[in-house]
């Protein structure tokens, strides 16, 4: 199937994969064009991420936190995980852009708690800032080393899964725990966790492994995500000054 940025083709249509050529040149130009478009509709899906921060400051959405520390947490869970499962429904149609970015208009309303904190530290903007740039540091590294790399980390897939379930599980658990050192350990078995599913899901579409771009940007838009949370998190921990 021939996905292209515009229009985005459907499938049971008539449309058909390229045949296999000598040398994989038909596929190289397959997994280019969806590695480019990925790459254009991650860089558009943080526009509604920092739409959905920006009205989550403006609003106060952290006073639904500071009310339900509990259960404001697990709805907003929920809700992104009900978006998650629209966008996977509506991945092979044009509403499968619009439902991406509605996801990731909901995980910049997320992030309201942890800027929130940033904004009670002297130098939140400045960790905030350098959060961005490790994160953008770890995706183009990891970017240029799977477009060069020979390596499948396909095998990775099995164990991430089960670290993510692990590390979700742990997350949940803290909501109601709220221990302190376990919040380090988690965000920073993210990073680890969340670096290595970037590097899987990058050779996996270089690779050829995954042509719906639209799938392939939520993929890595869920990895950056992760990582600039999570270093965030441990930034403000260890390097935050507090006015």
């Amino acid at each position: 199937m021939d996905r292209k940025f515009e229009p985005i083709m459907v499938p049971g249509t008539n449309q058909s994969l390229p045949q296999q050529t000598a040398g994989g040149a038909s596929t190289a130009v397959d997994s280019h064009r969806v590695l480019r478009n990925t790459y254009w509709l991650l860089a558009l899906s943080m526009l509604p991420t920092i739409a959905g921060a920006l009205l989550g400051m403006q609003l106060n959405f952290i006073s639904l936190f500071k009310a339900a520390p509990i259960m404001t947490p697990l709805l907003m869970f929920g809700v992104m995980i009900g978006s998650l499962f629209v966008v996977t429904r509506l991945r092979d149609s044009a509403w499968g852009v619009l439902a991406l970015f509605g996801f990731t208009f909901i995980a910049g309303l997320m992030l309201t708690p942890i800027l929130t904190v940033a904004a009670g530290f002297r130098n939140g903007g400045q960790l905030v800032a350098l959060s961005g740039g490790l994160t953008a540091a770890v995706f183009f590294s990891l970017a240029g080393y799977a477009s060069v790399t020979k390596r499948d980390f396909a095998f990775l897939g099995k164990f991430l899964f089960v670290g993510l379930v692990l590390l979700i599980v742990a997350s949940l658990a803290n909501i109601f725990l709220q221990i302190p050192a376990l919040s380090v350990t988690i965000s920073a078995v993210a990073v680890l966790i969340f670096s290595l599913y970037l590097l899987h899901d990058l050779t996996n579409i270089v690779r050829g492994g995954e042509t719906n771009y639209v799938m392939a940007t939520l993929n890595l838009f869920l990895d950056v995500y992760n990582i600039f949370v999570s270093l965030l998190n441990l930034l403000l921990i260890f390097s935050g000054q507090r006015d």
